[in-house]
């Protein structure tokens, strides 16, 4: 069987136009080819897709559920098509949890200024490439190490860590938690994609217990029920202010790096520049 896409397209224009003349206009070719491909296709598949009579040209039983495929198979095509001539059209850039913290609105308002025929999408998908690895962004913005096999990386700026509590919690009147405090309670975490793992602490003094939760909310709701405190990036207490939960500094941690990563074999051609303009909005 060798079925071609010009016969997929010949049959959805026969089908739309209810022709074999309107679409051979459609198609800018004769109506003598359409028929053909038509045809072809039908030989192919050994069966009817076209009822023709002298008043109507109709799809068969069989020929809708192959006008259902074969749009179905064009679409993606033009879907693949389309990769390459968007390059420079579009962007998509990936985070998990917090985006770029305090600087989100200014990187979407200063690359808007910057780059106007570049439509800028952000959004958040919670895995450890924030996206990357799935094919949901072109590119990331990760608070973890990536697979250096497969990822470019370049560091843009560094995030104080935040002890997060409840709001009524005897700690919320206070500036600052230290480490070794925090081991003595139970903490949120997220397994995936969460910058707070037992590697903080020493080994004898590791926290009292850790309580792993799926995403920014859950983690969030955890904390606000006093069950658990959390660490996070300043990125975090920018993006998620609300009722019943309070940030204080942790005075001891290690800063996190926050790095833009991509494809090495596949790069998007406005990586550099994202990487230029998030080091910039870091360093003010």
């Amino acid at each position: 069987m060798n079925i071609e896409l010009k016969q997929l397209r010949a049959l959805v224009a026969v089908a739309d136009t209810e022709s074999f003349t309107d679409a051979a206009l459609e198609l800018d070719t004769s109506q003598a080819t359409v028929s053909r491909l038509v045809a072809a296709l039908e030989a192919s598949l050994g069966t009817r897709l076209i009822r023709r009579t002298t008043r109507e040209v109709t799809p068969t039983a069989t020929g809708t559920r192959a006008l259902l495929l074969a749009r179905r198979i064009l679409a993606e095509v033009e879907d693949l098509e389309s990769l390459g001539a968007a390059g420079n059209d579009h962007l998509r850039v990936g985070f998990a949890w917090s985006a770029i913290g305090k600087h989100t609105v200014a990187f979407q308002k200063n690359w808007a200024a910057a780059h106007p025929a570049t439509e800028l999408t952000l959004f958040s998908t919670n895995t450890p490439t924030s996206g990357l690895a799935e094919g949901k962004c072109d590119i990331a913005v990760v608070r973890q190490a990536v697979d250096e096999r497969k990822f470019a990386t370049a560091v843009v700026g560094v995030e104080l860590r935040y002890c997060v509590m409840a709001a009524d919690d005897e700690w919320a009147r206070r500036r600052s938690i230290r480490l070794a405090e925090i081991a003595e309670r139970v903490i949120a975490a997220d397994r995936r994609t969460g910058t707070t793992t037992a590697a903080l602490w020493p080994e004898d003094a590791q926290p009292q217990g850790i309580r792993y939760t799926a995403n920014v909310d859950d983690w969030l709701a955890l904390i606000a029920s006093g069950a658990a405190v959390g660490i996070t990036s300043e990125a975090t207490m920018h993006q998620y202010r609300r009722p019943g939960i309070v940030y204080r500094l942790v005075k001891d941690a290690p800063p996190i790096a926050v790095s833009v990563a991509w494809w090495k074999d596949d790069p998007h051609p406005m990586h550099r520049a994202v990487t230029n303009l998030l080091t910039a909005l870091y360093r003010s």
